[in-house]
Order: C-alpha cells, then sequence, then structure tokens
C-alpha cells in the first residue's frame, strides 16, 4: 500500500555486565552472548540512562528503544522499515475523507499481567497524553492531529472531548483535525502506546517508577531496572501475540559511559554490539565486525534566550550568529567522531524526505544555510559585544557525561575560544537524565542537544523551534517562523505550497540563528558476526529486537 512506501522512503542493553569479565574469559558473564540450554541472549550496551517507562513522558532515545521493544501500538515498523500490523487485528477502515479511522484491536493481544488489550487502552492513553495535567512534553505530536487536542492542551476543553473512542471492547475509533499522510506512521511511536486504565491508576505514583510496575504488551518485558537506569534486562514475552517469531531469550543493557570500557567487553565477549566513536574507529578499520549505520539524527547548539524569567546574551541574534559560525564542522566529524558522521548545515537531514513534485532531498534542495566562516563570525561577534555593551562574555555549555559528550564540547570550547577573541566558554557534563530536567527547565546557556526523527517528514524536525512548542525550551520566538509551520501544519492537500512553506521555516531558523546545527550522525558499529537480523531504522525508535537471532 502507499502508506507503506511512505514510511519506508521517509525514513540505542540485560543483567549486569560485569567489569571483570574484561579481564578474563573463564567467567559466566563472558559466555553470554552463546545458544544453550539457557536459549539466545543478545549483550549489549547503552550511553545513558534509562529516564522513564511511561510512554506519555519518554522524550529520549534509550526510553523509545526500551519502549519499542516491550510495548507495542496499532503498527509497528517491520523489518525493512515498513509499516506492519501491531495491536491493529487488519488495516484500518478510513472514511472517504480521510478524517475516521476505524480499528480492530487483536483478540489476542494481553497485557503482562493477562488483561486483555482494549480499545479503551488507547483511549486512556491518548486522553493522558492530551491532558494538560500529565505535561507530556511529547503531546505536541498529537497537536493538531486528533479531533479536539488542541482545545484540550490549552484548557478549553476536557480530555474527554478528544476524538477517541472505544465503541466497544475491541473497536477504535480515531477522528482526526485533518487528513494526516503519515497518521499511520505515527502509530508506530511510543507515545501512541496503550496503557491499561486500571493498572495505571492503581499504581498511582509508582507507575513506571521500575520494571515491576509497568505492563507490557510487546515482544519483550523488562525486569531488572530499579529506576536508576544503569541497568536492565528485557525477556522474552510469551504472552505476545507474535511469540513464534521472537527468538531472543533475553536481552541484557548495561550503561557504559566509556568507549574503552565497551570496547574491551566487546573483545572478550561479554557484549555483541556497541558503537565506536573517534579513534577507536580508526582501531577497528579491517576489522570484519565493523559496519556502518546511517541514522536522521541532527546534532546542534541550542541558545538559551530566556533564563529564570530574564533575557540572556543569547537573545542578541549577532552573538548566536557569531556562535553557530565560530566552530569548523569538518574538522569536528574528522578529528573527534571519525565515524562517518557529516557536517549539517541545516537542521532537516539529508536522505529524510523528496520534493512531492520534483523528487529532489530536502537538504540538497535547501543547502548550506549555516556554515563555518570565522572572519564573518568575528564581525558579528564583535557587532554583538558593542549592542550588549560588553568587551567580553563568559558562556557555559551543556551536555552529557559520555566520552563523546565530554569530548565534542571540548572541542567546540577550542574552537570558539580561539576563533572569538573574548569569548569564554566553561563545559558542565552531567547525566542524561539531568540534561533532560535543565533542558525542561531552561537552565543553561548552550545545550549540545541531538534530535532524531520520529517520522519521515521535516515538519518533524522544524515544528520544534515554533514558539509554543513544548519542545522548544530556548526562549526563540518568531512570528514568521511560526506562520510558515502553522501553514506547513495545517495545508496538507497542496504538497507543493506545504513543501515551500518547510523549506522557507529552515531558511528563516538559520538566518536567525535560532541554532546552530553541527553534524548529522551515523555509527560506526562492531557487531558480532553470530548477531543476526538486528534491525535498525531512520525514523522513530533506533532499533528492534523482534526479529534478531543470535546462532554461533
Amino acid at each position: 500500500m502507499e502508506k507503506k512506501k511512505y514510511l519506508k522512503l521517509m525514513g540505542l542493553s540485560l543483567a549486569s555486565v560485569s567489569l571483570l569479565a574484561a579481564c578474563g574469559g573463564d567467567s559466566e558473564e563472558s559466555k553470554k552472548g552463546t545458544t544453550g540450554s539457557d536459549g539466545q541472549v543478545l549483550n549489549l550496551v547503552e550511553s545513558a540512562e534509562l529516564p522513564t517507562m511511561d510512554s506519555a513522558l519518554a522524550t529520549d532515545a534509550v526510553s523509545f528503544n526500551v519502549m519499542n521493544n516491550v510495548n507495542e501500538g496499532l503498527y509497528r515498523q517491520g523489518p525493512d522499515g515498513e509499516l506492519v500490523l501491531g495491536m491493529a487485528a487488519e488495516e484500518p477502515k478510513v472514511s472517504e475523507d480521510g478524517l475516521t479511522y476505524t480499528f480492530k484491536i487483536r483478540e489476542d493481544a494481553v497485557w503482562s499481567n493477562g488483561d486483555p488489550v482494549t480499545a479503551n487502552d488507547f483511549v486512556f492513553s491518548w486522553r493522558r497524553l492530551v491532558n494538560p495535567e500529565t505535561a507530556a512534553e511529547y503531546s505536541y505530536m498529537i497537536d493538531g492531529v486528533v479531533k479536539n487536542a488542541t482545545a484540550i492542551l490549552t484548557g478549553e476543553m476536557a480530555p474527554t472531548e478528544l476524538g477517541i473512542t472505544a465503541t466497544d471492547d475491541k473497536t477504535l475509533e480515531i477522528q482526526l483535525e485533518k487528513a494526516v499522510p503519515y497518521f499511520e506512521s505515527l502509530t508506530t511511536l511510543s507515545m501512541f502506546f496503550p496503557q491499561n486504565e486500571a493498572y495505571v491508576t492503581e499504581q498511582g505514583d509508582a507507575y513506571a517508577s521500575d520494571s515491576d510496575h509497568v505492563l507490557y504488551n510487546g515482544p519483550f518485558v523488562l525486569d531488572e531496572w530499579d529506576g536508576t537506569g544503569l541497568s536492565w534486562v528485557m525477556n522474552k514475552n510469551e504472552d505476545y501475540w507474535d511469540a513464534d517469531a521472537v527468538e531472543l531469550d533475553a536481552v541484557n543493557i548495561d550503561v557504559i559511559k566509556e568507549t574503552s570500557t565497551a570496547l574491551n567487553l566487546y573483545d572478550t565477549g561479554s557484549i555483541d554490539r556497541m558503537i565506536l566513536s573517534g579513534d577507536y574507529v580508526q582501531t577497528q578499520q579491517g576489522n570484519p565486525d565493523l559496519k556502518t549505520q546511517p541514522t536522521s539524527t541532527v546534532a546542534y547548539l541550542k541558545f538559551n534566550q530566556e533564563r529564570n524569567g530574564e533575557e540572556t546574551a543569547l537573545a542578541n541574534e549577532n552573538i548566536r550568529k557569531a556562535i553557530a559560525m565560530a566552530f569548523d564542522k569538518q574538522a569536528y566529524v574528522d578529528t573527534v567522531l571519525q565515524n562517518g558522521s557529516i557536517p549539517a548545515n541545516g537542521l532537516v537531514p539529508e536522505s529524510l524526505a523528496v520534493d512531492p513534485a520534483t523528487g529532489e532531498d530536502y537538504r540538497e534542495q535547501n543547502g548550506d544555510l549555516l556554515k563555518f566562516d570565522k572572519k564573518q563570525a568575528q564581525e558579528y561577534f564583535a557587532k554583538g559585544l558593542q549592542e550588549l555593551g560588553v568587551d567580553s562574555l563568559s558562556l557555559e555549555i551543556l551536555s552529557d557525561d559520555t566520552e563523546n559528550a565530554k569530548k565534542s564540547i571540548e572541542f567546540l570550547q577550542g574552537q570558539l575560544t580561539q576563533n572569538l577573541p573574548g569569548l569564554e566558554i566553561t563545559l558542565r557534563n552531567v547525566p542524561f537524565k539531568v540534561r533532560l530536567d535543565a533542558n525542561s527547565n531552561q537552565d543553561y546557556d548552550i545545550q549540545l542537544s541531538l534530535w532524531g526523527a520520529d517520522y519521515a517528514d521535516p515538519i518533524n524536525f522544524l515544528e520544534l523551534f515554533q514558539s509554543e512548542n513544548g519542545n522548544n525550551k530556548s526562549g526563540y520566538n518568531s512570528a514568521d517562523y511560526d506562520a510558515l509551520i502553522e501553514s506547513a501544519q495545517t495545508n496538507v492537500t497542496d504538497l507543493d505550497s506545504r513543501w515551500e512553506d518547510m523549506l522557507d521555516a529552515e531558511k528563516v531558523l538559520m538566518d536567525d540563528a535560532g541554532i546552530a546545527p553541527i553534524y548529522q550522525r551515523a555509527y560506526a558499529v562492531l557487531e558480532k558476526d553470530y548477531v543476526k537480523d538486528f534491525t535498525t531504522y531512520l525514523v522513530g525508535a533506533e532499533w528492534s529486537l523482534k526479529w534478531t537471532s543470535v546462532t554461533k
């Protein structure tokens, strides 16, 4: 079907891995990843903690990846990125105007406590997502899509007025505000997953606080996660409707932030797959386990223009432009990342979406909008300082505490202070969850941020910086930008005009230096040859293990 082609074209794990296992090959830990009496076990690492298991509150790649494997929406992405049925028993009936979808829920779909998955589980979850009291940052995904969502989010209507109804236990009717060409792909995302109302209500504040206070309806169930996010296990869900397709019995995941430590674990056979960075990539050239994994993720500097209710120096456009143009992006990807990532001179990544009329890639069509230019950056900086009435400026860059993040902002610190005399840069590396909190509270000067596509449409990146978007959290506000995004969000029948709106919107954002794009990420991956069908995606969750096996 055409919708399946659309998603395809549109287009981050485990009982604890003991560090002692890196020192020898005889421990039980070193035997993981084999097929034997204990079944198929895959051992992975993550670079950041698991912040939450509440699908309404998740905002990060780690949470999305886990949820994609332990829960399931109406659809999920298949092995090739195509849409395949999940909790939906069959393709929906769609009204002629494209505004009403009727889904049948699988009769054999059950929660991990034995309760059947019902249409009301989706009604409850979606109403909770849109309820202002939930304060779900990802509620913008439903805003303007499902009928009445906008009015509910602004407090003008009750959540019960959302355009989603359970006409019976297994029949779900969804009414849209307007025809949305990518609506079905949205249902693969965790914020649209169902939740068991009786269970969530019973658990109260304990809900999703650890792996024992969540229900699961996907290929795996989460275990041994205590809420700190330092390690967890995903075990096969024997009650999953498609359990016969799931070959892995367990997936062990640990948070390892140092590439050197992870590489030691990989070399001793304690883990089966890892992501390399920096100089470590060069040490693995010629290794048959080395692979490149493309992504749609773009890294950028986020400028906080308002802090504690007061305007910051970064509200000055010339200061933002100076910083955005004062670091060598090619040198960064060549010397710091070394993993196939490429410089980014716009927000929307390449290979995400194409012009509906010409088939030309969005990134190629809009070109390089905010490039490295030291001389121009210095001119902007001098002008900005003059406008601020100061002769120097001290700013802080916030990032995660991973090895790669530390090296990244050290590079940026060197470039910015060298190329912009009078600028002092201090660095703050914090755990992933702490950075998310700082972002939510706008408690930062400059933040190293990343965004990966939820679905393959430029609007998924561009809408982030609407003035009223919950993910903005930077104080960027442009009436021209807002108008273009609003037009692109509502004008879904004239695709050519909509495309032009999105091209123009990115130009406005880059001309304002609302953000400073850095690079589009690729992963250099080491993967054991006995790992089969580890499925990765350009949009949505980064990976799925439903079809993965470990066969030595």
